[in-house]
């Protein structure tokens, strides 16, 4: 069955978690108090059980192991916003990790500059 969607389930299903979650934090949970805060990326299994959210602090006001935690405690209030607006049968058991991503670059952009 050839669909006429550019992308996939899953992927359409990403995209949706990282708007509903990205809005959630704005209007309902405050987590200013450990810097800014926003997600990156969400992955999503294939089973639709569960889904991996990655974010990115910027100005952090706490370590990251201590960033880590609290966000970590706060799943249980994100699931219970996001169910309401997920239009799914079952709302994936969301775990939040630490997005290196723009650490690692700017490391790597560090090194390159360096050997010049």
């Amino acid at each position: 069955m050839n669909s006429n969607k550019p992308y996939s389930r899953v992927e359409r299903i990403n995209r949706q978690v990282l708007d509903i979650l990205s809005d959630v934090m704005m209007k309902n949970i405050n987590l200013t108090h450990l810097g800014f805060i926003t997600f990156t990326k969400v992955d999503v299994a294939p089973d639709l059980r569960t889904a991996k959210i990655f974010y990115s602090v910027f100005s952090p006001r706490s370590p990251k192991k201590v960033i880590d935690i609290e966000i970590n405690k706060k799943q249980k209030a994100f699931k219970k916003f996001m169910s309401s607006q997920l239009t799914m049968r079952y709302t994936p058991d969301i775990r939040f990790i630490l997005d290196e991503t723009l650490v690692y670059s700017e490391k790597i952009e560090r090194l390159l500059k360096d050997s010049d």
